[in-house]
């Protein structure tokens, strides 16, 4: 089976249009989370990551999302010799809500139906960059991001393309917002992942970019070793209470690496900040004896960039193995989940090989995969 290597990589978040500006930000303890009084969102304060309104504006060829995925691309592709016209390269987007934001400032007809439907957007960012290829679109609820890096990997591994590019985006509006809100699920102030007074999420806008590929471009390459997807079939919008299947990805990811618990030196959780989700992501890694492993939440630092969350934590863990550093828990303080974890409340200095990475999302669905340097 072939190998993947992550080429090249970037983040464009509210700390930052470079992964590694993003990075700097986090070590320094800055959170892109804080509190907003934007009543095109809502009409009470809120506590969000958002950009300023005076950037990535909806313009008459790019809405915000698309060009937030155009900006993102365009830095991770100056970083290789890729050519996004070559018939072995492909482009993956990773969304949840897309376009929708257009259903509130424009009538609804056949011509905003086209628009706003998530194949347009990614047409048109695929030809902005002269892909030869069809994208492919992946959104399934918040593990998109996962699933799209899951689903390239197996794309590279069958032979299918050499390189790809998996992008994902997303943008807080009132109808996203208030979707959230209506499952009383977003906190009244900084979210608090793990914590007993978590109350719930902050949203948060964000793009990222991973290029996936056959061929290792230096030594410093990160390589993907596996990934795993599962679903609970539990409720539409609760996980499932004994967190097993998400235990079943974990356990898939790690046989499939050929890795045991001693193997993961640290684990980049989903941790929404939510009762529910929080203690079922806990109960999947005790299942997979991993209490003493290290885990992070980046949440407060980002809120939670839906389709986009997936990637933007990727991009962080394969950082913190670069520089053998793991980001803390930003709003944790006291365990509040039924099994002793190890959440990490403070930066760790310390030699790194091996990250988990999970998510869970709306409908039951979850997904792991591991990175290593």
């Amino acid at each position: 089976m072939k190998n993947v290597f992550v080429v090249a990589d970037n983040i464009v978040s509210p700390l930052g249009n470079t992964t590694q500006d993003n990075f700097s930000m986090l070590v320094q303890d800055i959170p892109a989370v804080k509190q907003h009084h934007n009543k095109q969102i809502s009409d009470a304060p809120f506590f969000a990551s958002l950009f300023d309104e005076n950037l990535f504006k909806t313009n008459q060829h790019y809405t915000k999302f698309e060009q937030l995925l155009i900006a993102s691309i365009k830095n991770a592709l100056e970083q290789t010799q890729i050519n996004p016209s070559d018939k072995n390269t492909l482009l993956i987007i990773s969304t949840t809500k897309g376009n929708i934001s257009l259903l509130e400032t424009n009538k609804y007809n056949d011509d905003l139906k086209k628009r706003i439907a998530l194949h347009s957007s990614a047409k048109l960012v695929a030809e902005h960059f002269h892909f030869t290829n069809q994208p492919l679109i992946v959104s399934n609820a918040c593990i998109s991001g996962l699933l799209g890096i899951i689903t390239a990997m197996r794309l590279i591994q069958s032979h299918e393309y050499e390189n790809i590019i998996v992008a994902g985006a997303d943008v807080i509006t009132k109808f996203v917002f208030s979707g959230f809100q209506s499952f009383q699920a977003l906190s009244k102030t900084v979210c608090k992942p793990f914590d007993k007074n978590r109350d719930g999420i902050n949203l948060g806008e964000g793009a990222a970019t991973i290029i996936l590929s056959s061929k290792k471009q230096s030594d410093k390459d990160i390589q993907l070793m596996s990934g795993s997807v599962s679903n609970d079939a539990n409720h539409i919008s609760g996980p499932s209470r004994t967190g097993d299947e998400l235990y079943q990805s974990i356990n898939k990811a790690m046989h499939d690496a050929e890795f045991d618990a001693n193997h993961i030196d640290f684990i980049s959780a989903h941790g929404t900040a939510t009762m529910y989700n929080d203690e079922m992501e806990t109960k999947a890694i005790a299942s997979a004896k991993l209490e003493a492993v290290p885990v992070n939440s980046l949440k407060g630092f980002y809120g939670h960039t839906l389709g986009a969350a997936g990637l933007i934590e990727s991009v962080i863990s394969m950082q913190s193995l670069k520089h053998n550093i793991v980001i803390p828990t930003k709003g944790f303080e006291e365990i509040g989940v039924s099994k002793n974890i190890n959440i990490c409340d403070k930066l760790i200095q310390t030699e790194l090989k091996n990250c988990l990475k999970t998510a869970s999302g709306f409908g039951g669905c979850n997904a792991a995969v591991i990175f290593s340097k």
